[in-house]
């Protein structure tokens, strides 16, 4: 399937203590390139966060963010009943020995061991919950990559019957221009003889002339020979298509996200090998529609190269 590198996601997971948000930016790089702006108390969460876009992502360059807030209750710290009953008890039975003893006031209550961290965010809680949010971005993120994905296989695929249609006029053209020329060499070398030789077409045979016209015709044939190149073309537009059309069973194919991920660096090399024969198209170029048509495929290759820039 088609990706896109260029795509945004967004998620929100609630917990009794607060909520964590988290932001997925993601947009084209040669490699998958992650950049994560988490908050202190979050900072474990930047490695589960890793792994699950590495497993999920070929390339890109991703930009993390994660926020959280937390709900006014949870910053009241509480005291333990349990151990408060507890320390009572002690404390009647310190009374019993020493009935002056006084009781302890409530700022020591909150600071004494034991209780000063009962108010600490709950690392695993909250780890859980951003891990939560990170999955919710992530379907988020894939289904936007694959949109903008279809719409630039679109795109290409309009190039592509653009193309199609260049090569099959320039296979329809080759016999004609095959034809002028051999026509414009008769006329050339009619009107050289004439002009040196008055008459001169009285001593040269018909055979002779027609090998001759042969002989020249066949050279240029051979010249502006481009079947090679249009049949190494067609060849390359089958696998464009194959490439925009395939649907990689994903649910089956364990290797399904490194194949999808390789989609763009396929048609980058693709639109190589194309650019590499519309080239030489053009140096054999007999007239000046199939130079035109040369310069056509570069500008249609071009602008499929472009959008590919953009593709996982």
């Amino acid at each position: 399937m088609i990706r896109s590198m260029t795509a945004f996601g967004s998620a929100r997971a609630d917990l009794e203590q607060g909520s964590v948000a988290l932001e997925f930016r993601s947009v084209n790089s040669r490699f998958l390139d992650l950049h994560f702006r988490l908050p202190d108390d979050l900072r474990h969460l930047e490695s589960p966060l890793r792994e699950l876009l590495t497993t999920n992502l070929g390339r890109g360059k991703v930009e993390v963010r994660v926020s959280y807030t937390r709900n006014v209750d949870a910053d009241v710290p509480r005291l333990d009943p349990t151990w408060l009953q507890s320390l009572a008890d002690q404390l009647e039975a310190a009374r019993r020995v020493l009935p002056e003893v006084a009781p302890p006031r409530l700022a020591e209550l909150f600071n004494w061991p034991g209780q000063r961290n009962n108010d600490a965010m709950d690392p695993q809680a909250w780890g859980a919950a951003g891990l939560e949010a990170g999955r919710q971005a992530l379907v988020q993120l894939q289904e936007t990559r694959a949109r903008e994905g279809a719409r630039l296989a679109d795109v290409m695929r309009e190039c592509a019957t653009g193309m199609e249609k260049i090569v099959g006029d320039v296979e329809q053209l080759l016999p004609q221009l095959l034809a002028d020329h051999r026509e414009k060499l008769a006329t050339k070398l009619r009107e050289t003889v004439e002009s040196a030789f008055p008459g001169g077409f009285n001593h040269i045979s018909g055979t002779e002339l027609s090998e001759r016209l042969a002989q020249e015709a066949t050279l240029f044939a051979l010249r502006i020979d481009v079947a090679e190149e249009l049949a190494r073309l067609r060849s390359h537009l089958a696998e464009l298509t194959h490439i925009l059309g395939a649907e990689a069973s994903e649910k089956t194919d364990k290797n399904s996200k490194r194949n999808a991920g390789s989609a763009g660096k396929r048609l980058d090399f693709l639109f190589q090998e194309m650019n590499r024969e519309a080239n030489t198209l053009g140096s054999k170029a007999g007239n000046v529609e199939v130079t035109r048509a040369a310069m056509d495929l570069k500008l249609l290759i071009e602008q499929m190269r472009e959008q590919a820039q953009n593709i996982e």
